[in-house]
């Protein structure tokens, strides 16, 4: 059986490592690519430490949850696979899953941004079917995908975009890149509460990559300030930096057209995102996260650097 070569895990307290692995073979409605690049996100750490949410296997596994590829008949495609593994030289895929690249996309550029702007696009497209001239609030948006929703939001029309978030220096740099308005985030719950409450009022659309006490504090000072009621404010759930766990009141539903719902691998309907538009996005520098190229057989070292920000390692495998 000939080997290839691959970033494998074999403990979950353990970077991959470089390591010989069978060449896979295609299944019945599989096709086989060769990979080109990898991005190390969160995401991708988290699988490989067993602690994300679609880990569903044990080590040894092959590291990765997406790549760029090179299809047997030249052309690029992005791949989703995060419970299969990407961190190869080849991998056996079903075409149908498969998103279309322009043949002069850079695969570094692609892999770096994709994953970040993943989670807005999907979220906006095919969770809240976002609307030009809605409003967007981004609580955490001082994070990597949360400074990418801000953008996703003006790219797709928003007529205001919110930025919501700790870091007082990185909110003033996401109004020059375009948020409308800031909310400052501090450890006095009734002044951030008053500051969610002048400034989200009647906000349509929340992408929470926080969650947690400063969620319920945020949903309760929007809910008192809220003018229409009958508006509906769609909450989505995008991560748990704050905490995995909320706890509300009923009444804060029936006052207001409170809708909260999540937003991740296995909840979203793939076929209404657009896929293609946001590659097609990515390829035209209207969202770009700089890659960081590292070959595949430093990526131990690479698994422990801390990217700066907008800023994003790419295992570059051929």
């Amino acid at each position: 059986m000939p080997l290839i070569t691959a970033a494998v895990v074999t403990s979950f307290d353990e970077p991959p490592r470089p390591a010989p692995i069978e060449a896979p073979v295609a299944a019945a409605g599989q096709e086989l690519v060769d990979v080109l690049a990898v991005g190390i996100h969160p995401a991708t750490r988290g699988t490989a430490a067993g602690k994300h949410y679609t880990n569903t296997k044990r080590p040894p596994i092959v590291a990765g949850i997406d790549a760029v590829v090179r299809r047997g008949d030249d052309s690029l495609a992005m791949v989703m696979a995060p419970e299969s593994g990407t961190l190869a030289e080849r991998i056996a895929v079903d075409p149908s899953t498969l998103i279309p690249l322009p043949q002069h996309a850079d695969p570094a550029t692609v892999a770096a941004t994709m994953n970040p702007a993943l989670s807005p696009w999907v979220a906006l497209h095919a969770r809240a079917g976002f609307q030009p001239g809605q409003t967007l609030m981004v609580i955490g948006a001082t994070g990597n995908a949360g400074g990418m929703a801000v953008k996703v939001g003006k790219l797709m029309g928003a007529s205001r975009v919110i930025a919501a978030g700790r870091n007082q220096k990185r909110l003033e740099q996401l109004l020059a890149e375009g948020a409308d308005d800031i909310v400052t985030l501090t450890e006095d719950a009734e002044q951030t509460a008053a500051s969610f409450a002048a400034t989200a009022a009647d906000v349509d659309v929340v992408l929470d990559y926080v969650w947690g006490a400063t969620t319920e504090n945020a949903i309760a000072a929007i809910d008192a300030a809220r003018t229409d009621h009958v508006k509906v404010l769609d909450w989505l759930q995008m991560g748990g930096m704050g905490g995995t766990a909320i706890t509300l009141d009923g009444h804060l539903f029936r006052h207001n057209a409170l809708r909260i719902s999540g937003s991740g691998f296995g909840s979203v309907p793939m076929g209404r995102a657009d896929l293609a538009g946001l590659a097609a996005a990515i390829t035209r520098g209207d969202l770009v996260v700089r890659p960081r190229p590292v070959p595949l057989a430093d990526v131990e070292a690479a698994w422990a650097h801390d990217d700066a920000r907008g800023e994003r390692t790419v295992i570059m495998v051929a």
